[in-house]
């Protein structure tokens, strides 16, 4: 369970076609025969690279791979941690000046860039059904979606996570690494380490994040602005939290109705005329419903009127496929743990809470919350057994250490996070600054109207909307392990970043009045 509470904040590689190569090491290959070569203990500052080619929209993308990792350093300049990164580039790019380049994380708190390297951008992904279900044998094939095509990409694993730790057990972690504001500080230090050991300083530069990671990233593009000088083109928040925009109350409430009409909709539990309806047609709707009518009515708390009450039920019943009885004796405020147990009850089954579509059994039918995660039970089926053999057969990072889905990052502070407005800011201050935000609509931990109300929230003076996008998808969390959905967000990434690249010599400033 404490796993499962992990992946609620989280809140991923090529296929080479004909092409197809597995990729070759640079360097000499540890003989076999030597496991006791192998250690448990980090090199806090190493490389190994592999060269492998793929086929991308019909392209040949010949590329280099590098997995290793930096140093963190204190303030008295003694390394404390070593993180752990894969870089992918592309070989045949004559200016490398010109060439964007992506540093992507993943979230947890406390899990690893694997969901996305694997599952979404790179030149490598898993072998999983059309819908993002394990199959056997395990395996890694290629992505003829990634992006590699038009950026370079490292993926980067903080403290804990992945192959990367503190140096040893005397190192103040939990102060150094792990909290809002000690996770952007540390880790815009690394990326300004690595930006210059691999001479990326006039590459235009795009942070990704998914889950927590999307509260990481929308605190680094201040940061990396503000105490490294280092300008970013675009941010992509894939599933975002809260990114600490309070909504406490009546808001905190309503907001995940559309949610739970999407959800139902896809199970087939809407009322008829609904049903029968598109799922896109559905929602504008009931997002109208949300705002201009649902939070009014639990704005008044108890001294709405009987009547009134009743009418809210009722559209909250028919749009959520609960019973008028289940939301009257929540207070019109229907918990998403209780939705997910209570929409499927009487056919015995329970809905995922990062992707709906996924069903779980519980022991009882009885109770106010499943008693697993349906879905991350799935995707760490196949995931964690891909990842490994990636690792180690392919990119040839030979080691005992053991690669943390989930590592130890707890207890995290998560005080003092002002990471959307931070978001706001670095836009304001960078006129190159883009903003895409990706959501599934079937994701029950981020879900796709609180990641609006994010932007609605950010930017109330509606400055600075016409360079902030929003994308939908018909999948959870991990939108991308759907196939469908996998080449539709790629190509949404894709123009995001042909977009967002400036022409060459186009200034970045605003334009003055005429």
């Amino acid at each position: 369970m404490k796993q499962i509470s992990l992946l609620l904040l989280i809140c991923c590689q090529t296929l080479i076609g004909s092409y197809a190569q597995k990729p070759t090491t640079d360097k000499a290959q540890p003989k076999e025969d030597k496991p006791a070569s192998l250690s448990r203990s980090l090199n806090i500052d190493s490389q190994v690279v592999t060269n492998g080619q793929v086929t991308i929209k019909g392209q040949r993308v010949p590329y280099k791979a590098t997995v290793g990792t930096i140093p963190v350093w204190d303030e008295e300049g003694k390394p404390v941690a070593g993180v752990f990164f894969t870089y992918f580039e592309r070989s045949d790019v004559a200016d490398r000046a010109a060439r964007p380049l992506v540093i992507s994380f993943n979230g947890g708190p406390g899990t690893a860039s694997v969901w996305m390297m694997i599952g979404y951008t790179g030149p490598r992904i898993l072998k999983i059904d059309d819908e993002g279900y394990p199959i056997q044998p395990y395996g890694i094939k290629d992505n003829p979606n990634s992006i590699l095509d038009v950026a370079d990409i490292v993926y980067v694993d903080p403290v804990n996570t992945g192959f990367s730790r503190p140096v040893n057990k005397d190192v103040p972690a939990a102060k150094l690494f792990f909290g809002v504001n000690a996770d952007i500080k540390y880790l815009a230090d690394w990326i300004n380490t690595f930006v210059s050991r691999y001479n990326r300083w006039a590459s235009p530069k795009y942070l990704i994040g998914e889950s927590y990671g999307t509260t990481r990233v929308s605190g680094l593009a201040l940061e990396l602005q503000n105490a490294h000088w280092m300008y970013l083109n675009g941010v992509i928040l894939v599933s975002p939290t809260d990114l600490g925009i309070e909504r406490d109350g009546p808001a905190k409430g309503v907001l995940k109705l559309p949610y739970f009409t999407a959800t139902a909709w896809y199970h087939k539990a809407l009322p008829a005329d609904l049903q029968k309806k598109d799922l896109t047609e559905i929602l504008p709707e009931v997002e109208k419903f949300t705002i201009q009518e649902y939070l009014p009515a639990l704005a008044l708390g108890g001294s709405i009127s009987d009547q009134k009450r009743k009418e809210i039920a009722a559209k909250v019943a028919r749009y959520s496929g609960l019973s008028e009885t289940a939301v009257m004796q929540q207070n019109l405020d229907v918990p998403t743990n209780f939705f997910w147990k209570e929409l499927l009850r009487d056919k015995s089954q329970t809905v995922g809470r990062l992707d709906s579509r996924y069903l779980g059994m519980d022991s009882k039918d009885a109770g106010i919350a499943p008693d697993y995660n349906s879905e991350l039970t799935s995707w760490l089926h196949s995931f964690t057994p891909a990842i490994n053999m990636f690792m180690r057969d392919e990119l040839n990072y030979k080691t005992d250490l053991k690669y943390y889905m989930f590592g130890p990052t707890f207890p995290w502070d998560n005080s003092n996070n002002k990471t959307g407005e931070n978001l706001r800011q670095a836009m304001a201050q960078n006129p190159y600054l883009h903003l895409l935000v990706q959501s599934g609509y079937y994701d029950g931990a981020c879900d796709y109207f609180n990641a609006k109300y994010n932007m609605w929230q950010m930017d109330a003076s509606g400055k600075l909307k016409d360079r902030m996008d929003w994308e939908g998808y018909r999948s959870g969390h991990m939108m991308y392990l759907r196939k469908e959905d996998l080449a539709t967000s790629n190509e949404h990434l894709r123009k995001f970043i042909q977009k967002s690249t400036p022409k060459n010599s186009e200034p970045a400033k605003y334009s003055g009045s005429r």
